[in-house]
Formats: structure tokens, sequence, C-alpha cells
């Protein structure tokens, strides 16, 4: 599907790898600007420098979505560089497989405050700009948030709870002119798919975590729907959870 991006912009939190870089590559295929934001600095820079190379518009930011404290000056970085952003793709997420038992809470805390807490700055920040402009926000939940799995306390949380953000900000901006969804992908072919699990792990709990009768997901996949969803193409679809998990849930 080919949607016409020219005078969208995007920022992309997460973007230098995995469904956040695909996202940023897609959206500049399709002729819109793409802020690419991740804490690997390194990563964002190599795919704003792919997109630049195929003659799309993009830059790079080095970004820790949970320093809140940053992200106003992001922003506006944004805008300066490539104009008011019309889509805000919240992807950036952190993970750890772990016992509840051995979960520390500065970890559980970190995870929250990245997955959940980050993207709620990142909204509040670019809101504005979407309520002058029209625009939409478009979360990366996962099915872990709303299935829950185990040795993912602090990550089923963080995602569970950015479904019901969803939900709430889509209802308070229906009248704004600003639309709100989320995406739950299920297994996904990222790095985060393949992160350990803890040494001792029950039999009878493995078999609780779901797989895909279809298979794993293809991170370009993920992108191609998130793109749709994002854009005007896609109408009042708004508050809504949409499952990309195979037919896991």
């Amino acid at each position: 599907m080919i949607l016409p991006l020219e005078n969208h912009c995007a920022i992309v939190t997460g973007g230098g790898s995995g469904i956040g870089k695909a996202i940023c590559l897609q959206v500049a295929e399709q002729g819109g600007a793409v802020a690419v934001l991740d804490i690997n600095e390194a990563g964002a820079q190599a795919v704003a420098a792919a997109i630049s190379a195929a003659g799309g518009r993009a830059i790079a930011i080095g970004c820790d979505v949970a320093a809140t404290d940053k992200i106003q000056g992001i922003v506006l970085q944004v805008v300066a560089e490539l104009g008011a952003p019309t889509m805000l793709f919240n992807v950036a997420a952190l993970m750890k497989n772990a016992h509840i038992e051995d979960t520390d809470i500065a970890l559980f805390n970190r995870i929250l405050a990245v997955n959940l807490t980050g993207a709620f700055a990142m909204s509040q920040a670019v809101l504005p700009h979407l309520i002058a402009n029209g625009g939409s926000i478009l979360n990366i939940s996962s099915m872990a948030g709303h299935l829950g799995l185990p040795y993912l306390a602090a990550y089923c949380a963080s995602k569970g709870g950015m479904v019901a953000m969803t939900k709430s900000m889509a209802k308070e901006l229906s009248n704004r002119g600003v639309r709100v969804n989320v995406l739950a992908p299920g297994g996904v072919d990222t790095p985060m798919l393949y992160a350990p699990y803890p040494d001792v792990t029950a039999p009878e709990v493995m078999r609780l975590i779901p797989l895909s009768p279809i298979g794993v997901t293809p991170p370009e996949a993920i992108a191609r729907v998130a793109i749709f969803v994002a854009s005007p193409a896609s109408g009042n679809l708004s508050g809504a959870l949409i499952p990309i998990d195979g037919a896991s849930t």
C-alpha cells in the first residue's frame, strides 16, 4: 500500500532498530520526513543516513525517553529541522525476563519509565502540534499487555498500562482532531524475541507462553499496519487495540 505522506512528519522512538527502524524506512519511502529517536544514537544515525542516501528527509537524535525533562527540547528540535510532527510512533521499549522474586525494583521502575511513562511524556510534548495540524499517535504495546506472560511482570504491566492509556487519551482527544491507537504484536523477529529465560524455568509455566500458529512476524509487516493506522487513510479509527499475533490471543 502506498500512502501519500509527502506533507507528513513522523517522530519514531526506538527508531534505530526493529519495528521502529522498519517504520522509519517505510514512512520515508512514502514521502514523509522522519525524526529517528533512539537511546542508541549510532543506530539512529545509521537509519537516518540510509533514508538520506535514498533521497528522503530524516534526522537522528539520541533519546532516552525515560529522561522526560529532555523530551520537550527534542520535539522543538524536530519542529525546527523537519516541521511540525503529524504522526508519533511510540515504539521504544525495554524487556527483561526474570522470576518475580529476582526482579529488582529499580529494574521494574526503569521498564515502566521507558515503556509507559516515556510514551506518555512524548505524547504530551507532541500533542500541541498534533492538535494544531491534525495528526495521530500510534503506540506499540504487546500481546503480553492483555494476555500476561510469565517472567515478564514489569513488561506486562507497562504494556497493559499502554493499552489503557491509549483508550483514555483517544476518548479525551476525540473532539480535538487527534486519534490515538495501539498495536499489540505477538512474536516479532527482533532481538527482544530471543531474550533468554531464567535458568530455572518450569515446563508447566513455559506452556503458558503462546506460540503463534502462523509464525513469527517480520518487523516490516508490523510497520505496514502501524503506518496505515497512524495515517489519515485509516479514517476515524481511534481508541482501537489491534492485535497482530497470528491468532495467539
